[in-house]
């Protein structure tokens, strides 16, 4: 079902769920509080939105059509408030994916919309059934459940980055392959959608909670504030993991310096010992008749010992200066 409706009756400690259909006398009724929560885009969805809840032709667009940040506007009858949960079937720090979350706050109704299934208003769902307490303290109470259990899948996912970056920490003085910087940028980037959405998210609750709104009740919030905290730890988290990742890329970088001198300075080494053997055999390789020793009986071992002496001593020489 896309679309559902839960209805609160003043002076009743039950909540009801009705037919969209009813939507019309509902709003009419000054005696009921109401919770409509759409999910994906269905024609019926935008009949509701334009006809019913008159809701503005830009916020239709923006619900639609995604909005790419977290953003609150009042249209005097009600809020806008836009802002983003984690999908729970990819909440893998590397593989990080968003879902946007639209909320529509009046005197007395909440309106939510979101493209796929959300934690969040599932949760609520389910707290509203089995109690009517959220409704009777009013509309607000019911958005700050919400945006509270959206923040709250926020802590797991950092748990995560941290579990993954002391992973990387250990890794990278073992591994030198390529994977592992991939393995940086990918959780780079996943820390700065994260930063990115939850600061604005922050911003946005704060303004929510400094009592900016006239329809967000006073005695809530102290609660929005409580979220806004929740945001400010997220977003200096996501800082200090993005610090983090970078010093692990020094460090990556440095122990593929140090092994990349290692290998230099053995070829190098090589070189050395190599260069003298070199020499000796090129002077006795040249083709000239008249050479001392070209026709001497023993040349040719002789000429080998002294290559094979030549590396011995360089050899020696090179320990001596603990250059190997």
């Amino acid at each position: 079902m896309t679309v559902k409706v839960y209805v609160y009756t003043k002076g009743n400690n039950t909540v009801d769920e009705r037919s969209p259909a009813e939507l019309p006398a509902l709003i009419e009724d000054p005696n009921v509080i109401f919770w409509v929560d759409l999910c994906g885009r269905e024609a019926e969805h935008d009949r509701l939105l334009s006809e019913v809840f008159k809701i503005h032709p830009t916020v239709l667009e923006d619900m639609f059509l995604d909005a790419p940040q977290p953003k609150v506007e009042d249209f005097d009858d009600y809020l806008y408030i836009v802002v983003h949960g984690l999908d729970r079937n990819a909440e893998q720090p590397d593989d990080l994916e968003t879902i946007e979350l639209d909320l529509v706050l009046g005197e007395r109704f909440i309106l939510t919309h979101h493209p796929t299934k959300l934690r969040s208003t599932d949760t609520v769902e389910g707290e509203i059934r089995r109690s009517a307490r959220l409704f009777a303290r009013g509309p607000s109470f019911v958005a700050h459940a919400i945006l509270d259990h959206l923040s709250d899948h926020y802590k797991p996912l950092m748990e995560k980055f941290d579990e993954e970056i002391e992973a990387l920490e250990t890794r990278v003085l073992h591994d030198s392959s390529a994977e592992v910087v991939g393995e940086v940028f990918a959780l780079k980037r996943s820390l700065a959608t994260i930063r990115r959405v939850a600061s604005h998210q922050r911003d946005v609750v704060q303004r929510l909670g400094r009592g900016e709104f006239a329809l967000i009740a006073e005695a809530a919030l102290p609660f929005y504030r409580d979220i806004a905290d929740s945001f400010v730890r997220v977003t200096d988290l996501a800082d200090g993991n993005r610090d983090l990742l970078a010093s692990i890329l020094d460090m990556h970088m440095s122990v593929q310096g140090q092994k990349l001198n290692e290998i230099m300075k053995v070829l190098t080494l090589m070189s050395t010992i190599m260069l003298p053997m070199t020499f000796i055999a090129g002077i006795y390789g040249m083709n000239f008749d008249v050479m001392p020793e070209l026709r001497w009986k023993h040349g040719y071992f002789v000429a080998l010992g002294v290559m094979a002496a030549v590396a011995g001593g360089l050899v020696i020489w090179f320990k001596r200066r603990k250059w190997i």
